[in-house]
């Protein structure tokens, strides 16, 4: 009996880890695809300070400068510190056409947040974002910008913005970076190790989508 115990609580066990397994599978899935990126493709990481590299030497440890290394595509780090999105939206239009890129990472809107301005107007520029990103031709990854917080959690504007326009997108990782002091060089800003840790996880979610190939 003590046997047919044992075993019975094995596969319990392993019942409950396969279905552990399949919901992260599920859940690591991408939402939507991505165009191949050639070889010579170029990469705008388009934000903030975030973007920028605050907090670490932002011309190595920024994780645009990171995701560079890590795909071997040019990244153009088009971070601004301080910028809210009603300027980013101003200076877009300037960069897609000096750059031409094929992929644009949009991760926007955190001193809108920080100063509590008009969430409303932070969707709406972001919306205008994407239409011109899209319209350049370029793909675009959306990344969720949280509220820096207790909980850090990522204002309902970013996940509608990437359903309604089918973005591949990230929605979890600031909030989680975010809530780490460990990766953190001040109260906002991620560290070197931060950044290198947000150039990983793009990098991972560009493979995921199909814009990189699996090695």
């Amino acid at each position: 009996m003590l046997r047919i115990a044992r075993v019975s609580v094995f596969l319990k066990d392993w019942v409950l880890a396969c279905c552990l397994l399949l919901c992260l599978a599920a859940c690591s899935a991408p939402q939507y695809t991505l165009s191949p990126l050639s070889k010579n493709a170029v990469i705008l990481a388009f934000g903030d300070s975030l973007t920028y590299g605050s907090g670490a030497n932002s011309e190595t440890q920024s994780y645009p400068a990171i995701l560079e290394q890590l795909t071997g595509r040019t990244v153009i780090n088009a971070g601004i510190p301080g910028e809210i999105s009603e300027a980013g939206l101003a200076r877009l239009p300037i960069l897609l056409t000096e750059h031409k890129p094929d992929l644009v990472v949009l991760c926007h809107g955190g001193n809108d947040i920080l100063r509590r301005l008009d969430k409303t107007k932070l969707a709406d520029h972001l919306e205008q974002m994407v239409r011109l990103i899209k319209a350049s031709g370029a793909d675009v990854i959306i990344v969720g910008v949280p509220t820096f917080k207790l909980g850090f959690s990522v204002p309902d504007l970013y996940p509608k913005l990437a359903e309604k326009h089918q973005l591949a997108n990230d929605m979890t990782f600031l909030a989680e970076l975010e809530s780490e002091p460990s990766l953190k060089s001040d109260h906002i800003h991620p560290n070197a190790t931060g950044y290198r840790l947000f150039g990983e996880r793009i990098f991972k979610l560009l493979q995921a989508a199909g814009a990189i190939e699996l090695i």
